[in-house]
């Protein structure tokens, strides 16, 4: 009579419930990556669509904007298609991002006379945030008529900007427009909001 292969030990029930949780824990972890994963990638979307085409960030180089404004500072745009005398903007020039002052709007008569103090339609303005009042080496022919879509703009620095007072800038148009400049977010000791001024 032929002898019966010995059989392999069953499992026992409690290993086989370890195994089921296991495999169930192991399925769930993947289940919560993966929809974690998604939240994560439609937020930086979300972030990256407002950034881009609500409100812009970026750093400031360059010192035309001291006293309001340091170099290094990060600040926030808000997209705008009609910002008001006294605003700050955002704008393009040749590839690059310039922060400046709106002096004056469309159709405004601008004069800077040799001093640096400015004259919109006749009439002298009031700037306490301009330091210090410089003519800035202007090249340009006064009075200037602001175009009907366009901006006079000046740097708070008036000795360390180049802005509308120089050829090579002029006045600034819809189609250079990035926004108004509403706060600066970074460093955080320097947080705040651009409050607006009155030139009279």
């Amino acid at each position: 009579m032929p002898k019966r292969k010995p059989s392999a030990a069953r499992p026992a029930s409690d290993q086989i419930r370890q195994e089921i949780r296991r495999v169930e824990t192991r399925s769930r972890f993947g289940s919560v990556m993966r929809n974690t994963l998604a939240v994560l990638l439609s937020i930086a979307a979300i972030a990256v669509l407002v950034a881009t085409f609500l409100m812009p960030v970026f750093r400031i180089y360059g010192t035309a904007m001291v006293p309001t404004i340091s170099e290094n500072e990060i600040v926030v745009a808000l997209k705008t298609r009609s910002p008001e005398k006294g605003d700050i903007i955002a704008f393009y020039y040749n590839n690059r991002i310039l922060v400046r002052r709106i002096i004056a709007g469309p159709g405004d008569l601008v004069s800077v006379d040799e001093y640096g103090n400015v004259e919109v339609d006749y009439r002298r303005i009031v700037e306490r945030y301009a330091r210090p009042k410089a003519n800035g080496g202007s090249d340009v022919e006064y009075p200037v008529r602001v175009p009907d879509d366009g901006w006079f703009v000046l740097g708070d620095n008036r000795t360390g900007s180049i802005d509308s007072r120089h050829s090579v800038i002029g006045c600034v148009t819809q189609d250079q427009l990035i926004g108004k400049v509403v706060c600066c977010i970074w460093p955080f000791n320097a947080i705040r909001v651009f409050e607006p001024v009155s030139f009279y």
